[in-house]
Parts: C-alpha cells; structure tokens; sequence
C-alpha cells in the first residue's frame, strides 16, 4: 500500500486501487463535536432547513430499501404545548421553535429489528444535518411512554408508531460537555487484521 497527499487530499493505493480520502475529515468532525442541545432562542427555523434536515434522514439505509419513516412537522406553539404535555421534558417541548415526529410505517415494515434499526440510522442523520446547518437538536424518547396521545394531538392512526421527537432550534449556547470511555472498552474481541 502507497499513500500519497495532493493539496490536502490523501489518495491511498491499495492493490491497484485509489480511494481519495478527505483530509478535513466534515463527518468524523460532525459525530465528534454534535451535541444534544436543550435550550433554544426563539428564533424560528426556517422551512428550507427543515427540508435539508428531514432529506438528511430519508437517505439512511433501510432494509430492502422499504423507507419505512415518516414525519409529522410542528412549528405551532399550541400544538407543541400539547405534546409538552405528554412528557417529562416539557420544558424542551414547549421551548423548542420545530419538532419532528419521527413515525415508522406499520404498513410499510417487514422485520422490527431492522425498521427500528432503520429509524435510527435516519435520527442520527438529522441530527447530524442540523448540526451542520448551525442548528441545535435533542432526540427525546420518554415521550414513547404516550404514543397514542401523541397519535391524537397530530391526528394520526395506529398505522403510525411514533419513535422519537426531535426538538430543534437555535442554541441558546453551545457549552455542552460530553466524553466517552475508551475505545479499548467496547471491543470484545479483534480476529485477523493488521493487529501485532
């Protein structure tokens, strides 16, 4: 194997191969410095953005490519008053200009494990967008406990399992701390590879 650097590119040679790999790295940056934020201003977000956020989460693998999400958008205040209402973290709910539901189609899915799987590829994906848009987001769950409330307030059948709300905003401020253990910690076990 050869690696070679252009103008901030590497292109790795690897039998017979080239892969150009960016050097600045946007993805890994974007996983590392995203935080789950909490606190919003009241500016309000723009369609556009939440366009750009929502295209980021459709383009998460799903399995036999069934695309089993769907999504319930909210900027009105009293709708999102109404939700607060179904959760412990209200005061995110009610404080945050844009919510997203995110529903998984019954009718849609064909195995649990991987539609469920699927939902979060797409979550991730756009809280990723949103932090690359200069926004804040947090993936609420306790709100689960009240699906079918939920269901009601955004006039939605049983057809539709609700598997997160996603708060977003502006940040009120971008302090938040966050580490992790080692890596050394999660491995299990390593076969084979360039290991010693």
């Amino acid at each position: 194997m050869s690696v070679t650097q252009i103008s901030g590119e590497k292109i790795i040679m690897q039998d017979s191969l080239y892969t150009k790999v960016d050097m600045n790295q946007p993805v890994q940056d974007a996983i590392r410095n995203r935080r789950s934020i909490r606190e919003f201003s009241d500016l309000p977000v723009k369609r556009e953005l939440l366009e750009k956020i929502l295209n980021a989460g459709i383009w998460a693998p799903s399995g036999l490519n069934n695309q089993p999400w769907r999504f319930v958008l909210t900027c009105d205040r009293q709708i999102n008053a109404r939700l607060a209402e179904q959760t412990s973290y209200a005061h995110i709910v009610s404080g945050a200009p844009s919510l997203i539901a995110v529903y998984l189609d019954r009718e849609i899915m064909y195995d649990a494990v991987k539609d469920h799987q699927a939902a979060g590829a797409c979550i991730q994906n756009m809280l990723l967008a949103a932090h690359e848009l200069g926004l804040g987001a947090v993936w609420l769950g306790q709100i689960l406990q009240n699906k079918e409330q939920v269901n009601e307030i955004l006039q939605l059948s049983d057809q539709y399992d609700l598997m997160a709300l996603l708060a977003l905003g502006y940040p009120q401020h971008r302090n938040q701390q966050s580490r992790r253990q080692p890596l050394t910690d999660f491995i299990l076990h390593e076969f084979g590879g360039d290991n010693p």
